[in-house]
């Protein structure tokens, strides 16, 4: 089985860049037909519910999403979720029932193919530079202002430990207290069934559980209530986690 996780990894990696470069013709027509905000959000519905449903078909896996009608079309949100593996940005995109922008890291930016379009579609911050941060957290108000939700990994990066959540940032629960954004919870429940956290080639065919709990409203709360959030979270994800 081992032999085959690594073989079916390999594969996936293959196809996912390969529809990337085949994407890449799309994504320059959606911007060349449509300009500004319509253009990139053609484009991140075609990533997230065309692109990634058909990825997912071909390496055998398939998303069971519970408690989805939990959201309220059109309502943006700060949305969080566990992480664990490479494979749950696309889980968690094709999950949420509409379209969001992910905070994604600089680094991503070099990865070949993907990098470009990460770069169109997501908010990029340097977590080394203090200035590119704050820049990100504009960014962020902005897009919630504009009626788009935002994701943000409370745990920073994966979780590589033997428990079921890493340590929390305050980061997301800060910017959703002081835009007043309601804090949607999304809990992948068994990712470690499907892909291993400290391995880089470890793939199996299976089905994935995602729940969405009922959104945490932050319109009563202030910069101090940001560790009972951050609690109130944690204790929705365990839930799942644990069993």
């Amino acid at each position: 089985m081992g032999i085959f996780r690594k073989i079916w990894a390999v594969y996936a990696v293959i196809l996912f860049l390969t529809m990337m470069l085949l994407s890449i013709p799309i994504v320059l027509f959606f911007m060349a037909v449509s300009s500004g905000k319509k253009a990139l959000h053609k484009n991140i519905y075609y990533l997230y519910h065309i692109f990634t449903p058909i990825f997912l078909t071909l390496v055998g896996i398939r998303l069971k999403v519970h408690g989805k009608e939990n959201l309220v079309a059109g309502q943006s949100y700060v949305i969080v979720s566990n992480h664990n593996s490479s494979l749950d940005f696309i889980v968690n995109a094709h999950a949420f029932p509409g379209i969001f922008r992910f905070l994604a890291k600089q680094e991503l930016l070099k990865v070949p193919i993907f990098g470009w379009i990460v770069g169109k579609m997501c908010l990029i911050v340097d977590r080394s530079s203090q200035m590119s941060r704050a820049r990100s957290v504009v960014e962020m108000k902005k897009e919630l202002a504009d009626g788009t939700s935002i994701f943000i990994y409370p745990e920073g990066s994966r979780n590589r430990s033997d428990g079921p959540l890493g340590e929390f940032f305050d980061g997301a629960f800060r910017i959703a207290i002081q835009t007043k954004a309601a804090v949607a919870v999304q809990t992948i429940s068994n990712i470690r069934d499907i892909t291993a956290t400290t391995l880089s080639l470890d793939l199996s065919p299976g089905v994935l559980h995602i729940f969405w709990d009922k959104p945490i409203e932050t319109k009563n709360m202030k910069a101090e209530d940001i560790p009972k959030l951050k609690e109130m979270v944690q204790q929705v994800m365990l839930k799942h986690l644990k069993n």
